[in-house]
């Protein structure tokens, strides 16, 4: 069991990893060692709470297939573990940050004095650019 929260935990066995080869660097292994790591996490089958599920899925983004599998890669590393350490990392701070419900905005109104001080603000600004204008001596 990974613990996420104090009542929020999942089973490895919700997790699968599959190897691929890495790009960038390698030396004579790039061709050669699959070291980057796909983790899958399935979140439509998962045991988390319905409201981390629906955020979960709104924060992975295009990470998130249709089928509801969130994917996270990691080649940080030119070792399998270190990948697959950094992997599951993502995915712990992911889900710890879908647990966080989102504070509800509350709405504001601007003060009287800071309506007259924006319009003060924009009839001065206004002078200014009356002042550039050319001066028509027919007039």
């Amino acid at each position: 069991m990974i613990r996420i929260t104090d009542d929020i935990s999942i089973n490895e066995c919700e997790i699968s990893e599959v190897f691929i080869r890495s790009s960038g660097p390698g030396g004579q292994n790039v061709n050669k060692v699959s070291t980057a790591v796909q983790l899958r996490f399935d979140i439509v089958n998962s045991r988390l709470p319905q409201e981390v599920k629906e955020r979960l899925t709104s924060l992975g983004g295009a990470r998130v297939t249709n089928e509801g599998v969130l994917i996270i890669s990691s080649s940080l590393g030119r070792k399998r573990e270190l990948n697959r350490v950094d992997a599951s990392d993502k995915l712990i701070a992911l889900i710890k940050k879908a647990c966080q419900r989102p504070k509800r905005r509350v709405k504001t109104r601007p003060s009287r004095a800071a309506k007259e001080r924006r319009i003060v603000a924009k009839k001065e600004r206004s002078g200014t650019k009356k002042m550039r204008k050319k001066v028509n001596k027919d007039e």
